[in-house]
Formats: structure tokens, sequence, C-alpha cells
């Protein structure tokens, strides 16, 4: 039997804070291993790393994701009793509920959604000395994605909803520790507060929503038992609808960043389609801004030699999968076109999860994501011109989730009519 490389701690969690989308490939390069053994948080904990392992992490016959996830993260990210957590017929049932939203016309719906919003904001940011782009396109995604569902949002109320959900994703990497994850943990009491009264109001028939929608349809769903959704599960299972279209604005600020850092390609991505969804699978690959996701071993058995025994936790590094370089090459530069010429499946790339989205835990809404990047990147070429000033763009690749520190700040914002994409549209006027 094979021995498992150690890291040599007593406890490496203040390592993971300090090293973050790091600390995995950081210790499997360093034992020129795939798998190494750690202790987080005083548990024993193996950490695994490539295509090869991401194979055997997604092999539902030998991993769980009962009990796998962090006490601090459910408390901000994910919260209680959701899908993110269950396994077999529960998560088959559950999952259904979200894969059938996730149909082609729902697809297109969300797009054309957000571009609406984007010419509204757009032209409210003319009026504007900056935009910090990040932020405003949170409300953006946020407002599309309530229009969608049919979950009742009031002006009044759109800058405390949004600033609560994109704390919960910003909380979900502080380690359960400081300001971020304190903040996290009041917003998603606030936010399951919020979305359990609407849900309470539609059962007893006191608030009418159209029956087609995600929030009816979360309202009515009878999971693996026969029986209704508690109503907090049921709030956090309609957030896990809406949170992740306002994370997807990460991915959105990465973009712009990507089009400022490598002006160049602004324009073939106006003329080429394949070269526009390399471009945004391109900006999940390199920016993917959570490290690892976790899970426990089901039963005792052995892999490559090494033995895996009941109950450990288990975490797979999809940071550095992303940027194996037996999977990629000259994985750490930024390649728009790389996913032209190369080959991408479903556990070499997994910026949102690996595996079959119908029966493992690959994020039913990687369609979704994929589609508001691209609604974005059509509205930053086309839609619009504006500079981008002097500020700090530098990513902190510790930090979790990561971001550029400025945020991204734009300002100079011109509206630009429809029908001038072919012509030098939406370029950066630099400082």
């Amino acid at each position: 039997m094979a021995t498992i490389p150690k890291d040599g701690k007593l406890d490496s969690s203040l390592s993971l804070l300090r090293e973050g989308n790091h600390f995995i490939p950081r210790r499997c390069q360093r034992h020129q291993s795939d798998i190494f053994q750690t202790r987080l948080l005083l548990e024993p904990t193996l950490c695994l790393h490539g295509e090869a392992a991401a194979r055997l992490f997604y092999d539902q016959s030998r991993f769980t994701r009962e009990g796998a996830a962090p006490g601090m993260l459910k408390k901000t990210l994910f919260g209680e009793g959701g899908v993110q957590g269950l396994d077999g017929e529960a998560h088959r049932i559950r999952k259904q509920l979200f894969m059938s939203l996730m149909s082609a016309t729902n697809i297109r719906e969300l797009a054309e959604l957000a571009s609406e919003e984007w010419l509204t904001a757009i032209d409210s940011w003319q009026r504007r000395e900056r935009v910090v782009l990040l932020h405003a396109v949170q409300e953006i995604h946020l407002r599309a994605a309530c229009r969608w569902a049919d979950l009742p949002l009031y002006e009044a109320e759109i800058a405390k909803r949004c600033a609560d959900i994109a704390a919960m994703i910003d909380g979900g990497g502080g380690g359960g520790i400081g300001w971020r994850y304190w903040r996290a943990r009041r917003a998603r009491i606030c936010s399951e507060a919020w979305v359990g009264d609407l849900v309470e109001r539609i059962r007893a028939g006191r608030l009418a929503v159209d029956k087609e929608r995600a929030l009816s349809r979360v309202c009515w769903h009878q999971d693996a038992d026969g029986q209704l959704l508690d109503t907090q599960t049921a709030a956090v299972e309609v957030l896990n609808l809406i949170r992740p279209t306002v994370a997807i604005a990460r991915y959105v600020t990465f973009a712009a960043l990507a089009l400022h850092e490598h002006p160049q390609w602004r324009q073939p991505l106006q003329s080429d389609a394949s070269l526009l969804d390399s471009f945004v699978e391109e900006v999940r690959r390199y920016y993917g801004f959570f490290p690892f996701v976790a899970a426990r071993v089901r039963d005792d058995f052995t892999w490559q030699g090494y033995q895996f025994t009941r109950g450990t936790r288990v975490l797979l590094d999809l940071f550095g999968t992303n940027r194996d370089p037996r999977s990629w090459q000259d994985p750490t530069t930024f390649q728009p076109d790389r996913f032209i010429r190369e080959t991408a499946n479903a556990y070499n790339f997994i910026p949102q999860g690996g595996g079959e989205h119908d029966t493992n835990h690959r994020c039913p809404g990687e369609w979704f994501t994929q589609s508001l990047i691209k609604v974005a990147i059509e509205q930053l070429l086309t839609r619009m011109r504006y500079r981008v000033p002097p500020q700090a763009l530098d990513i902190d690749w510790s930090r979790m989730p990561i971001i550029p520190e400025s945020r991204f700040v734009i300002d100079q914002v011109e509206a630009l009519p429809y029908g001038q994409a072919g012509q030098a549209t939406g370029e950066i006027q630099e400082s």
C-alpha cells in the first residue's frame, strides 16, 4: 500500500487562508503527487489534484457530499439543507428541480432580460462620475434574475438585497473568521427571512406569482419524501437560483479586465462567434474564483495504491486542475482562443464542478453563466465606450474568492446606438 504524502503542520488552516487558490497545487508540486494529507480545522483531510483525481472525486459510488461542506460555508454561501449537501435519491430529486429550469428557453429569456438591464444601466452610467463595474453588474444580474424567477423586488430594497447576496458570496471564503464572514452570516439570515416570507405568502394564497416561474416551482416542489420543502429550505433553494447570477458578476468583471489587458482581441471577438465562446470559457478557466470543493469517502477503497478510509473529508483542487499543464498548454497565460485549439472535458475543465450535470454536483447554472458573460462582453464591445482610469487592478490570488482590488472602475461612459458593432466602437480610452 502506498503512503500518502503529508503536509507537515499540526493544522494547516491558517496556511490555507494565507495561500488560498495556491494551497493545494503548491503542495502537490512539492510532494510530486496528485494527493496529499493535511489537517484543516483539526480534521484529517485528503487533497486531490488533476483530471484523474477529478474522475475519481465525481464517482458517486465512492464519495458523498453529506456532511462534507464546512459549517461556515453552509452559514454563508450555500445555506442549510440546500441541494449542494444532498446525496443519492434525495439529491437526484432536488437536482431535477434545478435542471428543469435550465431549458434553452429559460437561458435565452434570462439573457434577454439581462440585455435589457444592461441598456438601462449604461444609459444611467453616462450621468455618473464613475462606475464600479463589479457592483453595477451585480445589480444588473439581480434585477434580471428576479424578473426571470418572478420574485418581487421593489426599487427601494434593491441596494440592500444586492449587498446581502454579494456579501454571502464574498464571505464564503472568509474562513469562518473576520468581518467578511460575520457580514455574510448576517446577510444570509436577512436574505432567507426575505425569501421565506415570500414563500409563506405564496403558499397561503396572499401573493400571486406565475406558476411556471422559478419562485413558484420551488415553493410547490415535492422532495423525495413527497412533502413540500420547509420554508427555510425553500428559501435556501430560491437563493441558490438567484445568488449564482449575482456571483457571475465576478466573471463579468474579469472579462472586462481581460479585454483591458488584451485589447487586441476586441475587434476579432465582434466578428467570430467561436472566438467569443472560447473567450468566455477562458475567462472561467483562468479566473475561477473558488479554489476547491469538498466530499467525504463513502466506504473504504484503494486508488492508485492509496487507501481511502470511510468518512474522510476530501478536497478537489478546482483552481490547479484548471491550470494543470498535463491538460492545458501554457496554462498560466490567458489565451482566448485555446478552447478552439485544445480539448476540454468534464474533468479537466471544472470551474463550476465536474462530472455530469444531471447526476453529479456540477453546477446546473453553468449555461446561465456562459450566457450572461457573453451578454456582458457584447455590451462592453458594442453598446458603450468607456475609460479605464488609473486604479489598482492587481489580483490577490490568495484571496477567496478572488477579485481585482479596485473591483474594476470605469468612467466617461458613452452609450452607443445599436448597429455600430462593425466600427471601432467600445474601445477603452487609455488614461
